[in-house]
C-alpha cells in the first residue's frame, strides 16, 4: 500500500490526504518530521544515508525521520521514525518547522531534539553508517561531503537559534 500524507499549503495548513509519489511528482507541499540527535557530550549524530535509499542514497545527512502520516502530529512521526530508523525510543522535543523548497518536492519539516542515551540499532535499508561528530568537526565537513540539502538547511537553523555553543559557525544559507 502506498504511504498517505497530508497535502498542506504554503502555510503548513491541510489540503488534504495524498499518496507521497503524488505529492512528489506534483511537487505538493507535504510534511516531514525529523530529528537531530545529540549524545550525552552533546555530539550531533551524522549518517550517511544507504545506496538503495529512495530519496537522496548514499547522501549525509543530521536528521532522522520521515513521513508525517495523516492524523499524525509532527511530534508523534518523529518519535516514531527515531525507534524504525535507529531503534531507539527516546523523547522528541519540538524545535521548529520551515517550509523548504530544495530536494525531490517541497516539504514542511518539522524538526525535533533527541539526547539519545540508548545503543543505536540502525535498519540498514536506510542507513549505511551513522558517527557522532562535534559541532566543530560538522561545520568542517558539511559543506565538503554531499549532504541532504534539507538536512544542511535545518543544521544551520538549529545551531542558529542557540541549541548548540556553535550558534552561526556555519554561515549564511
Amino acid at each position: 500500500m502506498s504511504e498517505l500524507v497530508e497535502h498542506v499549503d504554503e502555510r503548513d495548513r491541510v489540503l488534504g490526504v495524498v499518496e507521497r509519489g503524488e505529492a512528489e511528482r506534483q511537487h505538493w507541499p507535504h510534511r516531514i518530521a525529523t530529528t537531530i540527535c545529540r549524545d550525552r557530550a552533546g555530539r550531533i549524530l551524522v549518517l550517511r544515508r544507504s545506496e538503495t535509499h529512495s530519496r537522496f542514497p548514499g547522501y549525509y545527512d543530521v536528521m532522522v525521520g520521515g513521513a508525517v502520516d495523516g492524523g499524525e502530529s509532527y511530534e508523534e512521526a518523529a518519535a516514531r521514525e527515531l525507534s524504525e530508523e535507529l531503534g531507539v525510543r527516546e523523547p522528541v522535543r519540538f524545535m521548529f518547522k520551515f517550509l523548504c523548497r530544495e530536494g525531490t518536492s517541497p516539504v514542511w519539516f518539522g524538526v525535533h531534539e533527541a539526547v539519545v542515551t540508548e545503543p543505536l540499532i540502525p535498519d540498514p535499508g536506510e542507513i549505511a553508517w551513522q558517527g557522532w561528530l562535534t559541532e566543530a568537526e560538522l561545520c568542517e565537513v558539511v559543506d565538503q561531503r554531499l549532504f541532504v540539502p534539507g538536512g544542511r538547511k535545518a543544521l544551520r537553523r538549529y545551531l542558529e537559534s542557540g541549541s548548540g555553543s556553535g550558534a552561526g559557525e556555519l554561515g549564511a544559507e
